[in-house]
């Protein structure tokens, strides 16, 4: 089969497209044919093992895995001998933030790992959409304990996180401030958007509207200069270590004085994520963000594309 490889952590210029073995699932796992996966900033940090922190869970000198993902979509052509879940036919999408051997013609993968059926109406690509982004999206409102009527700011509004959350805190009923490009405007109001602010003509410092929750999706603020925009309850959140890894540190020296605090929510429990999104989609609540397309044979463009920062929501690889 073929598949997106890499021996080594690097640029896109160690990524090799080249035929390997294909999988043959065990007991437990089911055989999915990948039909589409998306190129995401965490498969970029995966590749070129940066924050260093990567290394722990993908190895310290050299990758465990020379595949690379973090989701798929696909349709399963194989079980194993006590398989009971899934079926042969099934749609189903999946995702492991931490990596997965996704960006490949097949995969196998335990049938109680975060992977569910793709809602009737959806394609293999929206659903490949709906996964990585949204994962992180729906995992820091949660940890940030956000409930409807709060007002929330989205920094970063059209990559793959931001257009999530932009969604997910308006089909809640809640007023979104989004940050983006202005030429971007109407297509962020699409996504639910009550205000939106070109961040490259006005900065956060010299806004001057006031946030229950202010979400950085993209990881270039900063808790000072997003602090005058918070309520003394808000709460800055950020989908990035920052400065000098700061935001690691400020939820502990933040939850010690008065006035608004930090969170650095670490996303757990994928397998929630694929339930509450396969919901949102079959209700037409969510509908991902899709950039553009690459063939599997040009991943690496796809991984150099999205290192440029430019992307608009999700960037497919078209595996089948």
């Amino acid at each position: 089969m073929r598949a997106v490889t890499r021996s080594e952590y690097g640029e896109p210029d160690v990524i090799q497209v080249r035929d390997i073995p294909r999988p043959e699932p065990a007991a437990h796992e089911i055989l999915v044919r990948v039909h589409a996966t998306t190129v995401n900033r965490t498969d970029c940090a995966i590749l070129r093992a940066k924050p260093a922190v990567m290394r722990l869970g993908n190895g310290l000198r050299r990758p465990r895995s020379v595949v690379l993902g973090t989701d798929f979509a696909g349709e399963v052509v194989g079980t194993g001998s006590s398989v009971t879940g899934f079926a042969l036919g099934d749609r189903v999408w999946g995702l492991n933030d931490s990596g997965l051997p996704s960006q490949a013609q097949y995969l196998a993968i335990r049938e109680d790992a975060a992977v569910g059926r793709i809602p009737p109406g959806i394609d293999y690509a929206q659903a490949a959409a709906s996964a990585e982004g949204a994962h992180y999206a729906l995992n820091t409102m949660k940890r940030a304990r956000f409930v409807p009527g709060q007002r929330v700011c989205v920094y970063g509004a059209t990559g793959a996180i931001g257009s999530a959350a932009v969604q997910l805190v308006a089909a809640e009923g809640s007023e979104v401030t989004a940050f983006c490009r202005g030429e971007h405007f109407d297509l962020v109001r699409d996504l639910g958007a009550t205000t939106v602010v070109d961040w490259t003509s006005q900065g956060v410092s010299t806004y001057s509207d006031r946030f229950d929750l202010f979400f950085d999706a993209v990881g270039k603020s900063t808790f000072a200069a997003a602090k005058p925009l918070l309520e003394d309850s808000g709460r800055y959140l950020s989908s990035e270590l920052g400065p000098h890894g700061q935001n690691l540190y400020l939820p502990l020296t933040t939850r010690l004085r008065s006035g608004p605090k930090v969170s650095f929510p670490i996303p757990t429990n994928a397998r929630a994520t694929i339930e509450t999104l396969g919901r949102l989609l079959s209700e037409g609540r969510f509908r991902p963000l899709i950039d553009r397309h690459y063939p599997l044979d040009e991943a690496r463009a796809a991984y150099e594309y999205v290192l440029t920062g430019q992307k608009l929501g999700n960037v497919i690889l078209d595996v089948s």
